[in-house]
């Protein structure tokens, strides 16, 4: 590494150069009597074989309708069943799937069809407090111009929707096979929003190369084979689930448990015990739910022994909880972006325990990594800059947005992710922080993550974030919005006793609120720009 912060992955195991369609004729071909898929909530189990023929069956309504090689394809549903035939389906026939955030309201999923031209939407009817029928209503043919059909997920028919049973016809074997022929694994078969938390989401294009090889070497990385059961309560339309989860499971034979349309930690703890899952994924404050739910204790989970913690920063006192109480002592810690298909680095199950819950591992396979300071020159080992990887994960680019493709993808083929890492001499990357969540409080630069870190170290604190709020007199100031463990009794007092005289005064937060949850994305990330907003609102209320 020559004393810099550099690092290459392994490459004695060849990237799969083939396509997602061919990869499942594969594992139903391989393992074709094994247990594919397991959506509890709407009691669906199917075979290898069960679900390649089930493909076939919706790819042969989507050609029926008209869909062909590069066609943008929209996904707008929670996890079932149908968005996973959906995802295979097109990329069977070359079909390009944009996956939609559950979450999205009209604007944001007006926004998205038209960015990239969705020539047919699949949609769930309803979720959560969502009517996506009459908000597609509200939004009207002529706001879609691209749009030439919408499908809506189960049995119910809606005036100017196709029912589901349009996409289900008898496979076309002949047309099926032309379409597969013309395909390479380089095509563009995926598009995914980025979070957008400041201006319009971008979406990240994605081939079959970037996110099948993803899949394979995580699989890999955790050990996975067709006695596993993955139990996948992260949502599809993110790399989480519909990489991570679906895809490790099409290249390795383990199955996909989706546990319900959407996280619960007692439905994870069911779907755990009942179909003796032995992979659990999910970001961190899922596995903080699951660990303080009460329903805990009373649950066999002894078939759990490893899974992926992703989705940002881990608290090192969870991860050792997670490996303590769930049993999954083979637990791996990810690390990547959506536009990285998304991991570059991982843990591996027999790392030292040190290098397991303190950082994100070493970079995958066929990728690498550097860590570089503002004029983008490497830094020697352990000093702090951002993180860069570069590899065959790496996406196209931004659909139809140059500029913004040629901010993020340097000349040489470096992605920049805008994170804060070090890296040590074997090669271990620690992230420390993100470049625009730093806090600048009378000149000196405070990182977030350090004191999110301390904070946990509260017997009575079960998470915390900290962010910074305007003040007048030091420009910033750091405030911590903290999550008490159950059945505990937490103070603003108790928080800042504990930070007195154990870490340096300018760190110690000078606004603290106990709060009972944090404002979320759909995948489990913090939102620190929205919690900042609704500070800074409460502070102006009472200086006023």
């Amino acid at each position: 590494m020559n004393g810099l912060s550099y690092a290459k992955g392994p490459t004695e195991v060849p990237l799969l150069e083939t396509t997602i369609g061919t990869a499942l004729r594969h594992a139903a071909s391989r393992w074709a009597d094994g247990v594919a898929l397991v959506s509890r909530h709407q009691g669906q189990r199917w075979t290898w074989a069960e679900l390649d023929l089930a493909v076939d069956q919706v790819a042969t309504g989507l050609l029926r309708l008209g869909v062909a090689r590069g066609d943008r394809v929209g996904i707008w549903a929670p996890n079932c069943a149908e968005w996973t035939l959906i995802q295979f389906a097109t990329a069977r026939i070359g079909a390009v799937l944009v996956t939609i955030n559950p979450a999205y309201r009209v604007n944001e999923v007006e926004y998205a069809l038209n960015k990239v031209g969705c020539s047919l939407l699949v949609t769930a009817v309803r979720f959560k407090s969502s009517d996506y029928i009459s908000m597609l209503r509200e939004i009207g043919p002529d706001r879609l111009p691209h749009l030439r059909g919408i499908v809506t997920i189960g049995d119910d028919v809606h005036e100017g929707f196709l029912p589901w049973s349009a996409l289900i016809q008898t496979p076309d074997d002949a047309a099926l096979a032309a379409a597969e022929c013309a395909l390479g694994a380089d095509d563009a078969i995926n598009i995914q929003f980025t979070s957008g938390t400041t201006g319009f989401p971008k979406g990240a294009t994605l081939t079959h190369r970037n996110i099948l090889n993803n899949g394979y070497y995580t699989a890999q990385t955790i050990a996975l084979t067709p006695a596993d059961r993955i139990c996948i309560p992260v949502p599809l339309y993110h790399c989480f689930g519909m990489v991570l989860g679906n895809l490790a499971a099409l290249t390795s034979g383990a199955a996909m448990v989706y546990s319900g349309e959407a996280f619960d930690p007692q439905a994870v703890l069911e779907a755990v015990e009942a179909e003796g899952c032995t992979a659990l994924y999910g970001v961190p404050t899922m596995f903080i739910a699951v660990l303080g739910h009460p329903a805990l204790g009373e649950t066999d989970v002894s078939t759990l022994r490893t899974g992926i913690m992703a989705g940002s920063p881990c608290p090192v006192t969870v991860m050792r909880e997670v490996m303590g109480r769930l049993g999954m002592h083979e637990v791996t810690i990810g690390y990547g972006m959506t536009e990285t298909s998304p991991l570059t680095t991982q843990t591996a199950t027999d790392d030292p325990l040190e290098e397991r819950v303190g950082t994100v591992g070493r970079v995958h396979p066929h990728a690498e990594a550097k860590i570089v300071g503002p004029s983008g020159e490497p830094l020697p080992i352990g000093e702090q800059g951002e993180y860069c990887s570069r590899g065959y994960a790496v996406m196209l680019g931004y659909w139809d947005d140059p500029a913004k493709t040629a901010e993020a993808i340097d000349a040489e083929g470096w992605m920049h992710s805008g994170d804060l890492a070090t890296m040590d001499a074997k090669g271990y990357v620690r992230i420390t922080g993100r470049i625009k969540d730093m806090i600048i409080r009378g000149g000196e630069n405070i990182y977030p993550r350090e004191i999110e870190e301390f904070l946990l170290t509260h017997p009575h604190v079960a998470d915390a974030q900290v962010f910074g709020v305007a003040d007048e007199k030091y420009g910033e100031e750091v405030c911590a919005w903290v999550i008490a463990r159950a059945g505990a009794v937490l103070a603003p007092d108790d928080i800042l006793s504990h930070c007195r005289g154990q870490i340096a005064h300018y760190k110690v937060p000078r606004h603290v609120r106990v709060v009972e949850s944090f404002a979320m994305t759909v995948t489990g990330k913090a939102q620190k720009f929205e919690m900042r907003r609704m500070m800074e609102t409460q502070l102006q209320r009472s200086d006023g």
